[in-house]
């Protein structure tokens, strides 16, 4: 779900990260092959834009909240903005109305590098925008014998902040009476 939390094992979650890797060894180095031959402005505006609209807003609003919840349209922002599936039709977008071109390279460049370098995935609505170790994540590998990996992105653990709120008992309840 998140570096910090991803629900794998710290083996399956490197291993995942490596296939990720592939991808950016690959985009490197075409991008090196080709340094002469890519349009460096709509290189360097096509890469800044996933995070000037994805990750940047959210990131402020998470520092700003103090650990408190942010709305979820962040977390809609980033996952459009690092959906391989979103830059696949923004290049082929771009390659109707201008043409291919190298520099289109950097969409998977970034969102390759993302995920194997920093291994950063989609965000659940139901984790802190930025990476906070869950509680039930570091359970999870008690159950399973292994040992905790060091925190990611933070001196320490901030306490945790999901997004999922929880109603109190009565209410809870009366919900469920509602659905029956």
């Amino acid at each position: 779900m998140d570096q910090a939390n991803p629900f794998e094992t710290p083996k399956t979650f490197t291993l995942h990260r490596a296939e990720y890797l592939v991808g950016f060894a690959v985009t490197t180095g075409l991008l090196i092959a080709h340094i002469g031959e890519i349009r460096w402005i709509p290189a360097v505006a096509l890469f800044l834009y996933i995070d000037l609209i994805g990750y940047i807003p959210g990131a402020i609003a998470f520092k700003r909240s103090g650990g408190k919840p942010i709305s979820k349209v962040y977390y809609v922002l980033y996952n459009v903005m690092h959906s391989l599936i979103t830059q696949a039709a923004v290049a082929a977008l771009w390659c109707w109305l201008i043409g291919p071109e190298w520099a289109l390279l950097v969409l998977p460049f970034h969102l390759f590098g993302d995920r194997g370098l920093f291994g950063n995935f989609m965000k659940s609505f139901a984790l802190p925008f930025e990476p906070v170790r869950q509680s039930g994540y570091l359970r999870l590998l008690d159950d399973l014998g292994i040992a905790h990996p060091k925190p990611a992105g933070h001196a320490h653990d901030p306490e945790p902040v999901g997004h999922v709120v929880k109603l109190p008992q009565p209410a809870a309840r009366a919900r469920e009476e509602a659905l029956r």
